[in-house]
């Protein structure tokens, strides 16, 4: 079977994975739950890929991301519950009818008015799917209930509380400005001390929970994404930390040689070159 840039051709590798007796056994084992880390890990390569600034290796991470949508639809094929021209049929469906700017007769509006017209349709949408499940017979999904539904469970915690707090600030339950979220975070840093002190591990756990959560709260206030900050900061550290290995290298030495005091004299010259750069 030879690649092809063609869609048909990647549905017919899929499925030949998973034929029984000549597929591949790793592919015939997997199910829905067994590859859903395998599509979170694909989606933050993408990311990762986005930020580097590959796009080569962009290209790549895309594919990969897209044969973990195939790799589902093949599944619910298989048990005739939906196959990969439902999942196309169904966003090319939600596209058009969120952009009725577009595809419809709302013209000329302005960004704001496009975003509001966006949340009216999905509030449609969520409604519409609660009735479906009603005439089905099937319970609420659990997400979606109450005013702060429809947020998946699956996003990163960040995320999903930077999403939580914006959706609680559209009916006002928010803090006024950035200031008093920073007091906040010194109220619950304080929270945070007092709990260490107890040595009552689930305490402490709900308390740095919610420092995390105000920090959050705060990054939202400045337009500021919490997921993205903290990943740069990540790359800021492994890359000062390699600053220190390879200045212990230079030396004839390795990271068990050295004590704290000489790692951090290391590290506080990669802060300044980077600062200089």
């Amino acid at each position: 079977m030879k690649p092809s840039s063609d869609i048909a051709r990647l549905l017919e590798i899929m499925a030949a994975l998973r034929t029984p007796q000549t597929g591949c056994p790793w592919d015939l084992e997997q199910d829905f739950a067994s590859i859903a880390p395998y599509t979170l890990e694909e989606a933050y390569e993408v990311v990762d890929a986005i930020e580097r600034g590959d796009l080569a290796d962009l290209r790549d991470e895309l594919g990969d991301l897209l044969l973990q949508v195939v790799f589902h639809a093949r599944m619910a094929e298989e048990q005739g519950i939906f196959a990969f021209p439902d999942v196309v049929e169904a966003i090319t469906q939600k596209l058009v009818r969120r952009h009725p700017h577009v595809f419809g007769e709302a013209k000329n509006l302005a960004p704001e008015q496009v975003k509001a017209l966006w949340d009216d349709i999905k509030r449609e949408e969520k409604a519409e799917r609660r009735q479906a499940r009603e005439q089905m017979g099937l319970p609420p999904e659990p997400h979606e209930a109450g005013f702060l539904g429809g947020i998946p469970t699956a996003l990163p915690a960040l995320t999903r509380a930077q999403k939580l707090t914006t959706k609680a600030a559209k009916v006002g339950f928010d803090w006024p400005d950035a200031a008093q979220v920073i007091d906040k975070i010194h109220e619950e840093l304080e929270e945070v001390k007092e709990a260490s002190l107890s040595g009552d591990r689930a305490h402490i756990e709900d308390e740095i929970g919610d420092l995390l959560f105000s920090v959050t709260n705060l990054a939202r206030h400045f337009g500021i994404d919490p997921e993205k900050a903290l990943r740069r900061t990540n790359a800021k550290f492994e890359r000062r930390f390699g600053s220190v290995e390879a200045g212990l290298k230079a030396q004839g030495r390795n990271l068990n040689d050295a004590s704290l005091e000489e790692m951090e004299e290391l590290w506080v010259q990669a802060k300044l070159s980077e600062r200089k750069a």
